[in-house]
């Protein structure tokens, strides 16, 4: 086993900076303004999620960091890469499955969308499979699986390409408690081994603090960075750090921040 000591060394990322959001701000024709004057860093190998209340632009920001609608006012600032956006991988609300298509038929598309043929792609398909505990189902279709193994083939599809950036916008949400927690080990494992970036974006405190290494805390009306909790605990994390007092604690100070973003109407602390 390792020691506690290597275990927290294990709990941040490399500390090169992957982007960074600048003054971000968006604004919608109807009048509506979701994010304001964000500032926001995320670095390489972070696990960062965005908790918050209904409207407060947590999935705006994702998108934008996504590059599927672009900020009113700031920038988003790639860090890396001589300033060129990294490859992205998104999961969504839905696993946004082709209903008619396998398993084994989802995962390979965004690999055949880059003109690698079936037989090419066959190997990092069959081992992405494996990875996510679907191996057996390659050629089962979405209606016969049930809404956590559904998930989880979109979750291989997002990694089939190997980003650096993973975005997730409330995947879980929908999934019963077992369900939930099996899929948060199993991504966890994943981060681990790989150590993609990810930015995670919940409604749930417990989830964010077993998962992350950063939580930013939103308020509404406008979306806006209230408050930063570190999650000062190492990885790996298991069902003994659900019951610790460490876990707890966590827990207890990240609502305390959501109850203050939920009540707060000036949106000044802590902003950055």
């Amino acid at each position: 086993m390792r020691s506690d000591k290597a275990a927290r060394r294990e709990s941040a990322g490399s500390g090169a900076a992957l982007l960074a959001l600048r003054s971000v701000g968006k604004s919608f024709p109807n009048g509506v303004t979701a994010l304001r004057s964000i500032d926001l860093s995320i670095g390489e190998g972070d696990f960062v999620s965005l908790l918050g209340p209904s409207g407060c632009g947590k999935s705006t920001a994702l998108r934008i960091i996504a590059g599927l609608t672009m900020p009113t006012t700031g920038m988003i600032d790639w860090q890396s890469g001589a300033g060129r956006q990294p490859s992205i991988g998104f999961v969504f609300q839905e696993p946004t499955l082709l209903p008619w298509a396998s398993v084994f038929d989802n995962v390979w598309l965004p690999l055949r969308l880059k003109g690698v043929s079936r037989s090419e792609a066959a190997p990092a398909v069959t081992g992405m499979l494996e990875r996510v505990n679907l191996a057996g189902f390659e050629k089962s279709v979405p209606r016969e699986l049930s809404g956590g193994m559904k998930m989880r083939v979109s979750i291989a599809r997002a990694l089939i390409t190997r980003p650096r950036l993973l975005l997730m916008d409330e995947p879980f949400a929908a999934l019963d408690e077992i369900t939930r927690f099996q899929l948060n080990d199993d991504l966890l494992e994943l981060w681990r081994e790989e150590r993609f970036t990810v930015v995670f974006v919940t409604h749930s405190v417990f989830e964010s603090v077993f998962l992350s290494s950063r939580i930013v805390v939103m308020a509404a009306r406008p979306g806006r960075v209230f408050e930063e909790v570190a999650v000062d605990a190492g990885y790996p994390r298991d069902e003994a750090f659900r019951t610790s007092p460490d876990y707890a604690a966590l827990c207890r100070r990240a609502s305390d921040a959501l109850g203050a973003a939920m009540g707060n109407k000036a949106g000044d602390r802590g902003a950055g």
